[in-house]
């Protein structure tokens, strides 16, 4: 899916990006986030949704975003090692599961580290077929997929419908229901930020509902996502461990010949990817729901993988595609046609700032055409009252294919991402 198979990596080549290409200052990304608020601002006065940045919107984004974000980091630690992780998606089905199963006999905390493992488990089988057999890695990803989905169905027939478990309410289809995780609230501030919300007022309680959403009820998950995020980006760009772990992905030959144990590098970063994505199904049977059901992780592992592909690679960009991801889909699940239908608008103001983008950079195909869809959505807008549910349904879809579409120009994957290596080849 992110890189094509073939069997040897490519020539040397260095693992430091380009000293020329330059990168946003801080300024200049706060800049750019206060445009965004205030354009999404501008927005919701005009269409009277002030459920774009409600309180309760942020809050049920984030808890949607948190799931898909730690299974885009999880394929950020395994494709920056060189491994393509398909199998995202069956590593978060085996945390689903197993974090469920231990979670209602014991504690969720249990639970929450069993749904580790059961990922760990999957990401160890990828890099033994990866790594060690040299298997092809989307074989061998999607193969966890379909192994993962046939297990949890086997084995919820087999723990979950029979005994103690069967008359607390659990099926072949899902689990006894698990006890609560504990949930943050800042007290005072959070009132006080949902006090400015209510007054509607432009920009200012926009913003006091973005960070209420960041201040009120927020599972421990949630801040345990947060600080992996963090630590991630440490642990990957600020240690001579991370060093070397990236420089399996960009040219193992040169790595191993400057002493580096790829094969290790490759087994650790694919076993930590899989205990993610497994954190990211236990979260979502842990959080939300309370008790795991057969098809619960909805595809989400994709969705992170697109959420890794649209952050270039990187933990910010990654964090921005998830928390992007987890907003559509909040937005569809909470206020569906008429909010959606607001956001044509917003979606027309970026269409128009595209085709100037495009006919200024004299990219005039791409400009015209950006022009074009930029009259027909607004012409949509104009013309009808709200969205229909079959297309409020596919947003978050939707959003994906469109964030991948525009960010496909820019993209740059780790350059032995996918490659067979085989130890000493280089000699």
């Amino acid at each position: 899916m992110t890189a094509t198979m073939t069997k040897t990596p490519p020539p040397a080549a260095p693992i430091a990006a380009k000293a020329g290409k330059r990168r946003l200052s801080l300024p200049v990304i706060l800049l750019i986030i206060a445009a965004a608020l205030a354009l999404v601002s501008v927005v919701r006065i005009i269409t009277g949704q002030g459920q774009l940045t409600a309180e309760g919107q942020i809050s049920a984004a984030l808890g949607l975003a948190v799931p898909i974000g730690l299974a885009g980091l999880a394929g950020l630690w395994s494709e920056r090692s060189g491994v393509v992780n398909i199998g995202l998606e069956g590593m978060m089905i085996l945390g689903t599961f197993f974090g469920a199963w231990a979670g209602w006999q014991s504690s969720p905390w249990i639970g929450v580290l069993t749904g580790i493992l059961g990922g760990m488990l999957g990401g160890l089988v990828h890099a033994i077929a990866t790594v060690t057999f040299g298997v092809d890695h989307i074989v061998s990803g999607v193969a966890i997929n379909i192994l993962a989905l046939g297990a949890t169905q086997y084995f919820a027939k087999l723990w979950f419908n029979t005994g103690e478990a069967a008359t607390k309410g659990g099926n072949p289809k899902q689990s006894p229901p698990v006890d609560s995780l504990p949930t943050v609230t800042v007290p005072g501030l959070s009132s006080w930020l949902h006090d400015i919300e209510q007054h509607g007022w432009f920009f200012v309680s926009d913003l006091a509902g973005i960070l209420g959403g960041f201040v009120t009820d927020l599972s421990v998950l949630t801040i345990l996502a947060a600080v992996l995020f963090v630590g991630s980006f440490f642990v990957l760009w600020r240690t001579s461990f991370g060093l070397r772990l990236r420089s399996c992905g960009e040219n193992p030959i040169a790595a191993e010949s400057l002493g580096v144990n790829v094969y290790l590098y490759k087994y650790i970063a694919v076993i930590i990817s899989g205990g993610l994505a497994g954190l990211g199904g236990a979260f979502l049977a842990m959080v939300p729901s309370h008790i795991y059901l057969e098809g619960q992780t909805g595809g989400r592992g994709y969705i992170g993988l697109a959420a890794m592909i649209f952050g270039n690679w990187r933990v910010g960009g990654l964090a921005t595609g998830a928390g992007l991801f987890g907003y559509a889909d909040a937005l569809q699940l909470r206020n569906g046609g008429p909010t959606v239908h607001a956001l044509l608008l917003l979606l027309v103001v970026l269409l128009v700032l595209l085709a100037a983008w495009k006919l200024w950079r004299k990219a005039y195909v791409q400009g015209v055409v950006s022009a074009v869809m930029a009259g027909l959505v607004l012409l949509w807008f104009l013309m009808t009252d709200q969205v229909p549910d079959d297309f409020v349904g596919a947003t978050p879809y939707v959003v994906t294919l469109l964030v991948l579409s525009l960010s496909a120009q820019r993209l740059r994957m780790p350059k032995a991402d996918g490659m067979r290596y085989r130890k000493g080849q280089g000699k």
